[in-house]
């Protein structure tokens, strides 16, 4: 009977990743995303951060057990990517997730993945990691198709997104076109 149990608990799932973050080089929160409730108060997931943080920002390894959870990481610069999964999930799924999301980023960045460079594109890697992971199921792991779409989708903000600027050059753009007919 206990191998019944352990089986139905290690059953494959398609929702892999149970968190993914970005802290600073103090261990301060620049983005978290979390697919699931293993830690549901913004209390609890910061106090979990900061424990990620302590245990991984000085070592070189690239994954840790951490809290009954798998967590990949890669640091660069003064950023820390994470991806979390079960204790039981794959790594080389998380290490997919977490290179296409670092690989993704350089090219958006333009290699300059740094603390300065992703506040200033926030909308890109909010967008990046809708890409690759939807509600903790991995969707892509390939960064050329995920700046592609990035792309596409950054193509298409709503009129009430746009800038002044935007707004008036888009319609500068449909005049000289109406006219050229």
């Amino acid at each position: 009977r206990d191998i019944i149990l352990l089986s139905l608990t290690c059953e494959p799932s398609l929702y892999t990743v149970k968190a993914v973050l970005i802290l600073d080089n103090d261990g301060d929160r620049l983005y978290a995303k979390y697919y699931d409730d293993t830690y549901p108060t913004v209390k609890e997931q910061k106090a979990f951060e900061k424990n990620i943080f302590n245990k991984t920002h000085r070592t070189d390894s690239e994954i840790a057990l951490l809290e009954g959870l798998t967590v990949v990481y890669k640091s660069n610069i003064d950023l820390f990517f994470y991806v979390i999964g079960s204790s039981h999930e794959n790594e080389l799924m998380l290490m997919a997730v977490l290179n296409c999301l670092f690989d993704s980023l350089s090219q958006m960045l333009r290699k300059n993945v740094e603390r300065r460079a992703l506040l200033e594109n926030m909308e890109g890697l909010f967008l990046a990691v809708d890409e690759i992971v939807d509600g903790g199921v991995i969707l892509e792991s390939d960064p050329q198709q995920v700046v592609h779409r990035v792309a596409l989708r950054g193509d298409d903000v709503p009129l009430t997104e746009q800038t002044v600027t935007q707004v008036l050059q888009s319609a500068k753009e449909q005049i000289k076109w109406s006219l050229l007919r």
